[in-house]
């Protein structure tokens, strides 16, 4: 890990800026912290950090509408953490915001990714790293490896134990979309808008029967899918 790696973090509540601080300075990372929409907006502005950590229930602007303005120019990664903490884990956050249909548009409208209760500090960690690490460009590689899944996104190829796995063109678009984004959460209507087209992005289950065909063809066991994971009510993520 880059000791220099920058965190904002945008939350109200003092307690909750203090906790994570704590947590990700013992892990290396430089954090500045914004307790305002605004404060956090100008910071990211001058600041330019690594990856923004950000609440949805702030006192001056909506965080969706922090969310959809610092994506007007601002490229590297967001987390919207919802509702976690509990033993052992990071910390706790009271607040409404913890819908399906609230963590489904912070992620259509650019979040990375979320977080939610029981969070532990091992996976929080995780997840800036996965972030950070597709930001810089890392996940570029045209051969993806999974352990004894490989996909070369040059030549549209996917070998299991290094035999040749037969997709359909939909499928392979599928598992490249999710692959090349490992780790991060794709909504059904993301994954359905890139793949199909904008007419599809309702039609979930279309989805659902394509996601079963290629845990059939990729997973050691489909009925305990340890590639495609499932994020209930929200869509996928590839990946541990």
């Amino acid at each position: 890990m880059n000791v220099k790696d920058n965190i904002l973090i945008i939350d109200d509540e003092i307690q909750i800026r203090r906790l994570l601080e704590i947590t990700l300075s013992a892990n290396g990372y430089k954090i500045t912290e914004a307790s305002t929409g605004k404060e956090g907006i100008a910071l990211a502005a001058s600041q330019q950090p690594d990856l923004v950590i950000l609440d949805l229930g702030l006192p001056d602007i909506d965080g969706l509408d922090v969310l959809h303005m610092l994506r007007e120019w601002y490229q590297k990664p967001i987390i919207i953490p919802v509702n976690f903490g509990g033993d052992n884990l990071v910390i706790i956050i009271l607040s409404v915001r913890n819908s399906e249909d609230d963590i489904v548009k912070a992620l259509d409208n650019g979040a990375n990714d979320y977080l939610t209760k029981p969070f532990r500090t091992g996976e929080l960690l995780a997840r800036i790293r996965v972030a950070i690490r597709q930001s810089q460009g890392i996940s570029d590689n045209p051969v993806l490896d999974f352990g004894s899944l490989s996909i070369d996104i040059a030549n549209h190829t996917v070998r299991k134990n290094n035999e040749l796995i037969k997709l359909t063109s939909t499928e392979y678009s599928l598992l490249a979309l999710l692959a090349k984004n490992e780790g991060r959460v794709l909504t059904h209507q993301y994954i359905l808008k890139q793949v199909w087209g904008m007419g599809y992005i309702e039609q979930t289950q279309y989805l659902r029967v394509f996601i079963a065909q290629l845990r059939k063809k990729i997973e050691d066991d489909p009925a305990k899918p340890r590639l495609l994971n499932t994020e209930s009510g929200i869509g996928y993520r590839f990946g541990n």
